[in-house]
């Protein structure tokens, strides 16, 4: 059997169902051109592709093979190969559009053998007893630990394989059927390499050791270090799903990170098996206000608010962004601001190191209450409240907003002290919250699901 085996989302040696097909094997990592052109040319994430199939090239070389790198567009590279005579092509799955576009486009010229690799269960491993799928997660959830605890997560083992005979040097760039040979460099990419951070997945899944058994009561609190910081190992895969589960099993705590896992998983499922929700509400037929001004306002973090000022400036100049920082900054979004959720997930797309296409719809259409299992549409976040909460001592505000660094905590708190006060720098808020829930409820209200 002669195979194609293209790392996508699996950027590892170690654990990967990839690599269990043997035979003559051309591994390949394709930079998709139809993703990359439309990036800014510093966009972080370059940078840590990059650095990981450089990793992996050196990784699969130490095993006997090696990684042929291309860049162009997809289809028109695979058609290519497929003109060597290989029997087919062997991926780990995707489920937003385009993704299962491009691949239902491959299987039309080459057999495509389609891997769920990404997430712990395949799409139709965890079903209702009619074989349709769940629409809320504690029941999915019930269902899915069921189906863990009669699974034995093994390591995958390595086939035996012959290397396809081929030159693996620098990268190869396919335009109009024409192949260019690449130097493998950012630069080639028409890409800025960017510094990012160099703590090491070992050292991350220590600190995840000891960080469980508190990880339950802490983790929402922003500026404390109590996450597992693996969503970007994760998101391209230099971490295995399977790798990080039998890490985790039976450590004191694990059981509530686990949960996280499965809602990740959850997510996933839903966009699987309801694919319009990538752009549609799910319920509701209110879909939020167009407002460029306020849009540009959130963006440059100049709502006036702190939470949601220093959880977008976060992202702005990290990629990151904590989860309940989300969770308030989303809220904020559709319901204070009343714009639609659409445009908050596409910024979130942009910024975000970890950006998974179901993760930031589903967490989207969860804030917005439009969606499969959402939060009820009179549920609206008080920014201040929650800041309150669970950044009580302003540290992660003021972290990231240092115009308030002088300013008491209880004025940061106090949404009539900052309406009423000038800080140097910083503007007052855009909106009162209490009439702007008001009327993001009123408008949800009278919708129809």
């Amino acid at each position: 059997m002669k195979r194609i085996l293209w790392f996508r989302r699996d950027l590892r040696v170690s654990d990967n169902s990839l690599l269990t097909f043997g035979g003559e094997v051309l591994p390949i990592f394709i930079f998709d051109t139809n993703i990359l052109d439309s990036l800014d040319i510093n966009d972080r994430r370059i940078t840590i592709i990059f650095n990981a199939v450089v990793k992996l090239k050196s990784d699969l070389q130490e095993i006997g093979l090696d990684l042929k790198i291309y860049y162009g567009k997809p289809i028109e590279i695979l058609k290519h190969l497929a003109s060597f005579g290989f029997d087919e092509v062997v991926a780990s799955g995707d489920y937003d559009a385009y993704a299962r576009q491009r691949d239902l486009e491959v299987s039309q010229f080459i057999h495509f053998r389609y891997l769920s690799d990404t997430y712990i269960f395949k799409p139709h491993e965890v079903l209702k007893e009619d074989k349709t799928p769940y629409l809320v997660f504690t029941p999915f959830y019930q269902k899915a630990l069921k189906v863990l605890e009669n699974r034995e997560i093994f390591k995958k083992e390595i086939a035996t394989h012959t290397l396809h005979t081929i030159c693996y040097d620098g990268i190869s760039g396919f335009k109009n059927s024409k192949c260019i040979q690449l130097d493998l460099e950012m630069k080639t990419l028409g890409f800025q390499k960017t510094e990012l951070d160099q703590i090491s997945l070992k050292s991350k899944l220590q600190s995840l050791r000891l960080k469980l058994c508190i990880y339950k009561l802490e983790r929402d609190f922003l500026s404390l270090d109590a996450t597992s910081n693996l969503s970007v190992e994760l998101r391209f895969g230099t971490l295995g799903i399977r790798e990080l589960l039998r890490f985790v099993q039976g450590l004191d705590g694990s059981a509530d990170f686990i949960r996280q896992l499965i809602f990740r998983d959850f997510y996933a499922y839903l966009l699987f098996h309801f694919p319009r929700i990538e752009h549609e509400n799910y319920k509701y037929s209110f879909n939020g206000i167009a407002d460029q001004q306020k849009y540009e306002l959130f963006c440059s973090a100049k709502t006036g608010v702190p939470i949601i000022d220093a959880a977008v400036t976060q992202l702005i100049t990290t990629g990151k962004m904590h989860n309940r920082a989300r969770m308030v900054a989303a809220s904020f979004f559709t319901k204070d601001l009343l714009l639609p959720w659409q445009w908050g997930e596409k910024f979130f797309a942009k910024h975000l190191l970890d950006y998974d296409k179901a993760s930031n719809v589903l967490s989207w259409q969860w804030s917005a209450g439009t969606g499969v299992d959402p939060q009820p549409y009179f549920r609206v976040f008080n920014p201040y409240l929650q800041a309150k909460r669970f950044d009580k001592d302003t540290f992660y505000i003021k972290q990231y907003l240092s115009q308030l660094c002088d300013i008491d905590l209880k004025n940061i708190h106090d949404e009539e002290w900052l309406l009423n006060n000038k800080i140097l720098e910083y503007p007052r808020p855009i909106i009162r919250h209490h009439e702007a829930s008001k009327i993001a409820i009123e408008s949800f209200k009278h919708m129809e699901i």
